[in-house]
């Protein structure tokens, strides 16, 4: 490299290049031709390695090479040694120049630093995923350990950073740094839980910008539009914009609907009263007239024939209705709001559907409807669950049933 570097010196000199103009020209055309190379190295690199992993994780029975490729390792790996070679080459570039060689001496050694602290999140994250497989170790906090090991690998990494910018060694500047630690953590206490939160809400992927989030404490209701090192800012619904400090995030609850947003379904959870009083026995007559509700006349039939074969079998008096076994108006209005939600369309029918009883309350005996609607868009997911209760508060009276509503007069009494 020495006889290129004369050579290109003395080929600019014969152009008439004077002295220093030569030696930059020289320096600048060895730094670029150097980082091309560099460049390529690392491509083909790069390129080698993840083939090379690649078939060693498809051939090999264990998944812990899989989660190496999943988590980059093999392509971090590429980075170091062009690294190497540029580090080996920046005396012979900048062998004129010994403050630019010292300066790339320093940025070389920086990245050698962000480098590693890269490659031990990649190795920890592959060590987590591939733990979490491990039937012993599944009920293990995993994600602490990890975390821990993290935060002390990004302090090691942050002080090594500083030691080689400054020139000073990483043994004293951790010393003088652990002198000072009092006063830097009372100047800088917002900005150290802010940095430490962002560890945090990074390695546990608790909130990521266009996340919808619910914080109740901070009247934060929207989209995460930005994450900074001391706050979170979320624009609400309303295009107002809140700002949450980002420490609040690990040390106060809120509710992200980034789970949701992902699911295939947009969960729908409401009831209606039911007066307690309208609930009956169905004589035959009243069951005659519901089998022409056609959701549930195949139902009714075969329940029919289910109780008339008990009460038989048992020899029950049907004198009376409560005696054996009997159909309810408000069984068969369950049942029907369960056919009428597996025939919607808008409804998800892979996911948790169900019509249940609540416990009764002096308002009334609550009926829920708990299912998801396949269409997870706001304004959508309302129009549907509009829909689907504007069906059920008008087939309740189809099976003699009656709404809970205050009497007219408590809210005369209220008004008037």
């Amino acid at each position: 490299m020495k006889k290129l570097n004369h050579f290109l010196y003395d080929y600019l000199t014969s152009f008439g290049f004077a002295e220093t103009t030569a030696k930059y020209l020289n320096m600048l055309i060895m730094a670029v031709g150097i980082l091309v190379i560099l460049l390529l190295i690392d491509y083909l690199l790069r390129r080698g390695l993840i083939v090379f992993f690649g078939r060693l994780a498809a051939k090999s029975k264990t998944h812990f090479d899989d989660f190496l490729v999943k988590n980059k390792v093999p392509r971090n790996l590429a980075h170091i040694v062009p690294l190497m070679l540029a580090f080996k080459s920046i005396p012979h570039v900048f062998i004129d120049f010994p403050v630019y060689a010292n300066a790339a001496t320093t940025t070389i050694q920086v990245l050698v630093v962000i480098l590693i602290l890269v490659l031990v999140r990649a190795v920890l994250k592959t060590l987590e995923d591939f733990f979490k497989t491990i039937p012993s170790l599944q009920d293990k906090p995993i994600d602490s350990y990890i975390q821990v090991f993290m935060i002390f690998a990004w302090i090691i990494g942050i002080m090594s950073v500083f030691a080689v910018i400054t020139g000073i060694s990483f043994v004293k500047f951790a010393t003088t740094l652990g002198a000072a630690s009092a006063i830097i953590l009372l100047i800088f206490k917002d900005t150290i839980l802010g940095f430490v939160a962002s560890i945090q809400v990074s390695i546990n992927d608790m909130v990521r910008i266009g996340d919808w989030i619910t914080f109740e404490k901070y009247g934060a209701d929207g989209d995460v539009i930005e994450i900074n090192l001391a706050t979170v800012k979320v624009q609400n619904f309303d295009k107002t914009i809140t700002t949450i400090p980002t420490y609040a995030l690990i040390s106060d609850s809120f509710k992200n609907w980034r789970g949701m947003t992902e699911s295939p379904g947009r969960r729908i959870k409401r009831s209606v009263k039911i007066k307690q009083d309208s609930v009956r026995f169905l004589g035959t007559e009243d069951i005659e007239k519901m089998k022409s509700i056609q959701l549930i006349t195949n139902y009714i039939n075969q329940r029919e024939a289910d109780i008339e074969r008990h009460n038989t079998t048992q020899e029950v008096n049907k004198s009376l209705l409560v005696n054996g076994r009997n159909l309810t108006n408000i069984g068969l209005f369950r049942k029907y709001l369960e056919m009428y939600l597996k025939n919607h369309p808008a409804i998800n029918k892979e996911m948790t559907l169900m019509v249940r009883q609540l416990e009764p309350t002096s308002q009334g005996w609550p009926i829920e409807i708990y299912a998801f609607s396949s269409d997870k868009r706001w304004e959508n997911y309302e129009h549907i669950m509009a829909d689907i209760f504007d069906h059920v508060v008008s087939s309740v009276g189809f099976f003699e049933l009656e709404l809970f509503e205050f009497p007219n007069k408590n809210f005369a009494g209220v008004t008037g």
